[in-house]
């Protein structure tokens, strides 16, 4: 079994060696807390200040915000990814205009909340912020959006604030580690997954003898992996899913367990555009969250299935095939035309290939060759002789 294994991981183990020869030694120069808690403190002080002023001035409180949304404020570094430009343009905020004074509230108010929270060392959901004052914030979805531009206004990380987010990922596998409050979290059940942390940052003594860490697209994918033992089976690996777009906390993980154990991480999402797209948040990052990259993204991540090129090489049935529509080709031409593409030509040639065929595929559809085709010979194969882009 022990020689078994040994050849089962050979290609992985000489690109995690790979990968440990070209990490840069990075210094600890992250700040402690105290320091950030004085910035954020001086930062808010002076925007109250600020707006202060201008009240006693007669003028209208003006707050200004960089601009998340746009393409023009990013910057693409391949060893960080996608982060926002020290020259990017801003969004004004006024507190005399109808349609942002409502906006204009709602930051103070967060303020005001941000600051109370970090000043009594205290934390609080972004959930049960909204529901403290509902009428205000009108929908979560308001209250995540004022929680990110507060954080790329203070420039600040956004865990620094005090303020957490519920998390919809999942993890599993060889893995154990201890929660801020004193919890000890054990990922090694082959039947339940852990839910991932909501405060990453707090987390410490991670132990794992992983060779390699999966995300996983899908979570039905994901259960698939679990009800097959797929780590028990191919024993020690980290199976992670943020179940489709992944929220933050899932990319922190993926983040955390790579700056701790300098593994391999393999991406496994859909051969469509919508799946390459995800893939690529994980490993590049994302507009509106350029400027938390550093703690973000991945580069090192590898796509290891499902390859266009894969479908026409396993012959994969023509009834479980997809024909892309004009949206997916739309989605599909952006991407190509993303900056991160220049340094990727493989993956260049697995979207012109899909482009050309003209077709889609999900993970589920290997189980039109045999039902237990992904766990049993697509993964095991591809980790034995190194099948990653």
């Amino acid at each position: 079994m022990g020689s078994h294994v040994a050849e089962l991981f050979t290609e992985t183990d000489k690109l995690c060696a790979q990968l440990l020869i070209n990490a840069e030694v990075v210094t600890d120069c992250q700040r402690v807390d105290k320091e950030i808690n004085t910035e954020i403190f001086t930062r808010i002080e002076n925007i109250i200040l600020g707006t202060v002023t201008s009240l006693s001035e007669d003028k209208a409180p003006v707050l200004t915000l960089p601009n998340r949304s746009s393409w023009v404020n990013i910057s693409f570094d391949s060893a960080i990814g996608l982060q926002m430009s020290s020259e990017s343009s801003v969004t004004t905020i006024r507190s005399d205009c109808p349609s942002s004074v409502t906006k204009f509230a709602q930051i103070l108010k967060m303020l005001s909340v941000i600051y109370r929270l970090v000043q009594s060392n205290s934390y609080a959901t972004k959930r049960d912020i909204y529901y403290n004052n509902t009428q205000l914030f009108g929908s979560q979805k308001t209250v995540d959006n004022i929680v990110d531009d507060i954080s790329c206004m203070l420039k600040v990380p956004r865990r620094s604030l005090h303020v957490l987010a519920t998390s919809k990922g999942l993890i599993s596998g060889d893995l154990c580690y201890m929660e801020e409050d004193g919890t000890r979290i054990d990922c090694h059940s082959s039947s339940a997954a852990v839910a991932v942390s909501s405060n990453i940052g707090g987390i410490r003594d991670i132990v794992s003898s992983a060779k390699f860490v999966l995300i996983v697209e899908k979570d039905a994918t994901f259960q698939r992996l679990l009800d097959d033992d797929f780590c028990t089976k191919l024993s020690p690996c980290i199976i992670i899913t943020g179940k489709g777009v992944p929220d933050v906390n899932s990319r922190l993980m993926v983040r955390k367990l790579w700056d701790t154990l300098h593994i391999p991480i393999f991406a496994l999402v859909d051969a469509d555009p919508h799946g390459i797209e995800i893939m690529c948040i994980y490993k590049y990052g994302s507009v509106a969250m350029s400027f938390e990259a550093h703690s973000l993204t991945v580069p090192s991540l590898m796509w290891l299935g499902l390859l266009p090129s894969d479908l026409q090489r396993l012959r994969v049935p023509e009834d479980a095939l997809i024909p892309l529509t004009k949206r997916d080709e739309s989605k599909l031409n952006s991407l190509l035309q993303r900056p991160y593409l220049t340094n990727q030509p493989e993956w260049q040639k697995e979207m012109e290939l899909m482009k050309q065929s003209k077709v889609k595929a999900e993970i589920q559809s290997l189980a039109a060759i045999a039902p237990d085709f992904l766990t049993s010979i697509y993964l095991p194969n591809k980790l034995r002789y190194g099948g990653w882009v």
